[in-house]
């Protein structure tokens, strides 16, 4: 069995926020159930590693609720979240400009390294 969970987020669009909750959502679970878990965010999805971003977005239009607290509460509760490396320059990013949240960065060897060689680890994409 499986103690690690990567979920890798690429195809997610911060533009469309009922595409953001349930990722979060199921990262606080797997971290509540004593997996670890990392969530990669790579392409649109990197804005949300951004600080400002997700703090603007909501699930739900007219909930008090903002992507940013659930970011936070799957970080709470032992989630990792990293920001791949062509983010900073596809959005005029550095490093300082990342939410607290976010661990660092990683690059498309991580993902692949986790993904081909680590049998530990189990992979769900957004």
């Amino acid at each position: 069995m499986a103690s690690k969970l990567m979920i890798l987020m690429v195809n997610t669009d911060p533009r469309n926020g009922e595409e953001l909750g349930a990722p979060f959502f199921q990262a606080s679970v797997a971290a509540a159930m004593d997996y670890e878990v990392e969530v990669v965010c790579t392409a649109t999805a990197g804005k949300l590693m951004k600080r400002g971003v997700a703090e603007a977005l909501v699930v739900k239009p007219g909930s008090p609720k903002t992507v940013y607290d659930f970011i936070k509460e799957a970080h709470e509760a032992g989630v990792k979240f990293y920001c791949c490396s062509p983010n900073l320059d596809l959005f005029d990013m550095t490093t300082e400009d990342l939410i607290p949240e976010c661990e660092g960065i990683v690059g498309g060897a991580h993902v692949i390294e986790t993904v081909m060689e680590d049998d530990d680890t189990r992979v769900l994409s957004y």
